[in-house]
């Protein structure tokens, strides 16, 4: 295989690197429940795993009371992450999400969020929700052939 080739996303074993269009990536945001919310924290940046879902438009994180998440958020363009991988087969793709986020004040919504089973992932008996208002989605997959 020549280096261009190799250059251009085919690896010497068939794998390639694919872009995901928007539905495919709003797709596979909808098949997960477990992501990374990533935003500044201290002027700099910092990850951290949640559970979420999707409401229309909107990656929606299930947080703490009083985590500094949510205060650290609030307002801020945040980054959202989900992936999935094959440590075996050496494959597997990537989605990322980019918007402003703010906490949702909706209480209705809140409970019935809550009794979908998004819950935080410390355990609390309460839950603030987060709502990213996405911008961009963009995705790429590894693939095999």
């Amino acid at each position: 295989m020549t280096a261009l080739a190799h250059h251009r996303g085919t690896a010497q074993d068939g794998r390639r690197l694919v872009p995901l269009d928007e539905a495919e990536c709003w797709d596979l945001l909808r098949g997960q429940r477990v992501g990374r919310l990533v935003y500044t924290e201290a002027v700099l940046p910092a990850v951290v795993p949640v559970a979420f879902t999707v409401v229309g438009g909107d990656v929606v994180v299930a947080a703490t009371p009083g985590d500094k998440v949510t205060a650290a958020v609030r307002g801020a363009v945040v980054a959202f992450e989900v992936d999935q991988a094959d440590r075996e087969a050496r494959t597997g793709w990537s989605v990322t999400a980019v918007g402003p986020a703010r906490v949702l004040a909706d209480p209705h919504l809140a409970a019935r969020l809550r009794a979908d089973g998004l819950v935080p992932w410390a355990p609390s008996p309460l839950a603030t929700y987060l709502a990213v208002a996405v911008q961009v989605v963009s995705g790429r997959a590894l693939v095999r052939g």
